[in-house]
C-alpha cells in the first residue's frame, strides 16, 4: 500500500512527502505527527498482511482485524496531500505560482528518494524475495515504475507499496487545474467536477469495487485528494468558521461509516472500498481542519511531540522502503526461527518494525533530506562551507 507524507507542518502525500515553505509549516502544527502515525500503521498492516494468508478473509485472529485497513491509511495520505499542497495557494487567493514550477518542485521532492527505493526494491525482489505472486520484476517493471506510470500500465511490481506513488503523480498533474476551478468557481464546483463522475460510474458499473493493487485508480481517488483541498480552506476562513467544532464534526461524519463497517464486518468493508473511500474522506478532511485550527489541544500536543514529529519527518522514506524489509523477514528469516502464524507475526514486529524505522531514518538522511534542504543540483553539490 502506498502512502504519502507531510513535511514540517505541511504535507504532501501518497507520497508521504511535503514541502511548500517554512512559513506555512510554522503555522500548521500537528500534520507531521499524523503523517508519521499513518506511515507506521501501513508498516503494521503489511506485517499483518504477509504473515497471515487469505486477505481479506485471512487466517489471522479476529482481534488483529484492526490492522487490515491499510488502504484507508493511503486514503488519509491522499487527503493530507491535497490539504497540505493547497495551504499555500489558499493564502494567495487560490493562485498557483505556476504549474511548471509546481511540478518541478514536486519532482525534485518526490523522485530522488523514490528512484533510490526503486533500485533497492528491484534488487530485493530479484534476488531475495519476489514482491508479488507474478514473480520477479522484469525490464518492463524498470521502465514502468521508473517513469512512475504504474497506475496506467501494468508490470510486475518490485514493491507493492509503490502503487499509490503512481496515483499521487497523476494527481499532481491535475492539481493546477483543480486550483483554477477553485479560484474561478468554488470549492463545491471543484468537488463536484471530480466526485460526480466517480459516483455515476460506480452506480452504473454494478459490483465495480477497486481494491488496492489495481491500477487506473487515480480517477476514483481524485475526490479524496480534492476533499483535502477543500479542507485547506479553513486556513483562510473567517474566525466563525475556524471556531466550528471540527473534531466533533469529523467524529459525526465517521460514525455512520464506522457503524456500517462494524455491522457488515471487515471483509465486507474491504470489498467495498470503492464507496468507503468516498464516504470517509470528508471526515478525514474535517480532522485535518480541526488540527489546523489547534483543536483539540490535547491531540495537537500529542502530535507535536518530538517522537511523532521525527517519525513524520522521514515517513516518506519509511513508506518507500519498509515493504521489502518486512517481506524478507517474514519469508526468508522468520521460518528459521519461529513457526507460522502468530509466532511469525510477533517475530516480524520485533525484527522488521525497528529495522524498517531505523533503515528509513538512515535512508532519509541520504536520499530525502538533501533534496528538502536544497532546491537545485547546484545547491546540492556545492559544499556548504563555500556558499
Amino acid at each position: 500500500m502506498a502512502l504519502t507524507r507531510a513535511v514540517g507542518g505541511t504535507v504532501d502525500v501518497a507520497s508521504p512527502a511535503g514541502e511548500e515553505g517554512a512559513h506555512e509549516r510554522r503555522h500548521v502544527r500537528g500534520l507531521d505527527g499524523l503523517r508519521g502515525l499513518a506511515a507506521l500503521y501501513v508498516v503494521l498492516f503489511h506485517c499483518w498482511l504477509y504473515t497471515f494468508p487469505g486477505y481479506p478473509d485471512s487466517s489471522a485472529p479476529g482481534w488483529l482485524d484492526v490492522l487490515m485497513f491499510g488502504r484507508l491509511a493511503v486514503v488519509f495520505f491522499l487527503v493530507l496531500s491535497g490539504f497540505s499542497l493547497a495551504i499555500s495557494p489558499a493564502r494567495r487567493g487560490w493562485r498557483s505560482d505556476g504549474a511548471l514550477r509546481f511540478l518541478r518542485r514536486r519532482a525534485w521532492r518526490i523522485l530522488p528518494p523514490y528512484w533510490a527505493a526503486l533500485a533497492m526494491s528491484l534488487v530485493v525482489s530479484s534476488f531475495v524475495v519476489p514482491a508479488s505472486h507474478a514473480g520477479p520484476p522484469t525490464g518492463a517493471s524498470l521502465l514502468v515504475y521508473g517513469l512512475v506510470a504504474q497506475d496506467v500500465v501494468t508490470a510486475p511490481t518490485p514493491n507493492g507499496a509503490f502503487w499509490s506513488i503512481g496515483v499521487e503523480a497523476e494527481l499532481y498533474l491535475l492539481f493546477p487545474l483543480l486550483l483554477l476551478v477553485r479560484r474561478k468557481a468554488s470549492a463545491a464546483v471543484m468537488a463536484a467536477c471530480v466526485t460526480a463522475p466517480v459516483i455515476i460510474w460506480g452506480l452504473l458499473a454494478a459490483g465495480a469495487t477497486p481494491v488496492e493493487g489495481d491500477n487506473r485508480l487515480a480517477p476514483h481517488l481524485a475526490p479524496v485528494f480534492v476533499a483535502g483541498m477543500v479542507g485547506a480552506g479553513v486556513v483562510v476562513a473567517s474566525e466563525r468558521v475556524r471556531r466550528l467544532p471540527w473534531s466533533w464534526l469529523a467524529a459525526l461524519a465517521t460514525a455512520p461509516v464506522l457503524a456500517l463497517g462494524v455491522v457488515q464486518g471487515p471483509v465486507w468493508t474491504v470489498h467495498h472500498y470503492f464507496w468507503v473511500d468516498l464516504a470517509i474522506a470528508p471526515a478525514m478532511a474535517m480532522l485535518l481542519a480541526a488540527v489546523a485550527t489547534g483543536r483539540p489541544a490535547v491531540l495537537v500536543r500529542l502530535l507535536t511531540t518530538r517522537p511523532l514529529r521525527s517519525l513524520g519527518g522521514f515517513s516518506y522514506s519509511l513508506y518507500l522502503i519498509h515493504l521489502p524489509i518486512v517481506m524478507a523477514v517474514i519469508r526468508r528469516v522468520a521460518p528459521h526461527f519461529v513457526g507460522p502464524g502468530l509466532p511469525t507475526f510477533w517475530f516480524t514486529l520485533l525484527v522488521a518494525l525497528p529495522a524498517s524505522v531505523l533503515g528509513a531514518w538512515l535512508f532519509s538522511r541520504v536520499f530525502e533530506l538533501p533534496f528538502q534542504r536544497n532546491r537545485s543540483w547546484r545547491s546540492l553539490l556545492t559544499p556548504r562551507r563555500s556558499r
